[in-house]
């Protein structure tokens, strides 16, 4: 079977693109300082174009606080909520349970 013609052309314009892109890749990495490095050994990899931006501790501490924060708004609203509609409530779990039940015994 004789290969497709488009299919042709468009394999190779992207071998083309990514050709000029790795010609271009060592030019843009000359502009910029030198990083020091640290060996590794077997773990040294192709350097990347991206700088790494690893979240500080701080970062993380505040991200994980908002999210203790979002939590304990959503288990506040949720008790309020059961506490205003206990029937509605119990209703809902029941029905949930049932769906929850009901997908599980399928599989």
């Amino acid at each position: 079977m004789p290969p497709d013609p488009v299919l042709s052309r468009e394999l190779k314009s992207l071998q083309e693109e990514l050709a000029t892109a790795q010609r271009k890749r060592p030019a843009k990495s000359a502009d910029r300082p030198a990083k020091p490095t640290v060996e590794t050994g077997a773990a040294d990899a192709a350097p990347t174009d991206r700088p790494e931006e690893a979240p500080t501790e701080e970062e993380w501490s505040s991200q994980l606080h908002e999210l203790v924060k979002e939590i304990t708004d959503f288990v506040d609203e949720a008790e309020e909520n059961i506490s205003a509609h206990p029937a509605m409530s119990i209703v809902a779990a029941l029905l949930l349970g049932i769906a929850i039940g009901s997908m599980l015994a399928r599989r």
